[in-house]
């Protein structure tokens, strides 16, 4: 870690199992602040599993887990995270401007009134996501990637330092995806630091500062270009990495689109 990078996440002997099965095993690292980083690796790597430990979400079979040097319990109101869109119940009958409001609640009392800074925040977040003309609307009358900007508002109206983000660029649209990492910029550029699972190989390299590099064990962290070096790849993905490789070369050379249109 570089001399003016001040440790935010430190993960330390981390094995989590599920069925006796070990997700991760014996993960071990650090994670710089104002960096926007990615976790990165196949399917079944334990992208998700990592986040969710970080949030105090899973029970771990060893190790221990910090932030700014002390247990998330300390530090929580300083920490936010944006699950992945497919595990909320988008039904759920609320409006825009409610499922924002909703994500300050962890840090109020339940009989306390959202005080009218809270308010100015959650006005504030939708503005910069895009979605303040839709703060009405329904939830569920929105397009994927319109409910991921409010997931993204959410997360932003609480003002946390460390956002950890479950595939925020998934299922959304080549526009939404580049206003998405413009806004992740200007956070980092702000101070924050931001933790992103994130499938596309093809993309980490321009997107992520720092990467962290699964598959159940940990392959390499670091700078994104140190990291993703042919040797950690093919530690990472294996055979795989030559299908990856084929595939991606393919949709260049056809001209296809990588994510939705």
């Amino acid at each position: 870690m570089g001399i003016n990078s001040k440790r935010i996440i430190e993960v330390h002997d981390l094995t989590i199992s599920y069925h006796k099965k070990p997700a991760l095993w014996n993960v071990d690292f650090d994670l710089p602040e104002g960096k926007i980083i990615g976790i990165i690796g196949p399917n079944g790597a334990g992208k998700s599993t990592l986040l969710k430990a970080i949030m105090g979400l899973l029970p771990m079979a060893s190790g221990y887990i910090k932030i700014y040097d002390q247990p998330l319990e300390e530090i929580r109101n300083k920490v936010s995270y944006v699950p992945q869109r497919g595990s909320v119940d988008w039904d759920f009958p609320a409006n825009v401007r409610e499922v924002v409001t909703m994500g300050l609640y962890k840090q109020q009392k339940w009989y306390e009134r959202t005080s009218q800074k809270d308010k100015e925040n959650v006005e504030s977040a939708l503005e910069k996501v895009g979605m303040l003309p839709f703060a009405n609307r329904h939830i569920s009358q929105l397009s994927g990637g319109q409910q991921q900007r409010v997931f993204l508002a959410r997360a932003m109206a609480q003002n946390a330092d460390l956002y950890l983000m479950d595939e925020p660029f998934a299922g959304v649209d080549a526009s939404t995806e580049s206003s998405i990492l413009d806004l992740l910029g200007a956070m980092r550029d702000e101070g924050k630091t931001i933790v992103v699972v994130h499938h596309d190989l093809q993309t980490a390299k321009d997107y992520f500062d720092h990467i962290v590099l699964l598959n159940t064990r940990l392959i390499a962290v670091g700078p994104t270009n140190e990291v993703l070096t042919p040797q950690h790849l093919q530690d990472a993905y294996g055979g795989k990495l030559t299908l990856l490789q084929e595939v991606g070369e393919l949709l260049q050379k056809e001209n296809i689109p990588t994510r939705e249109g």
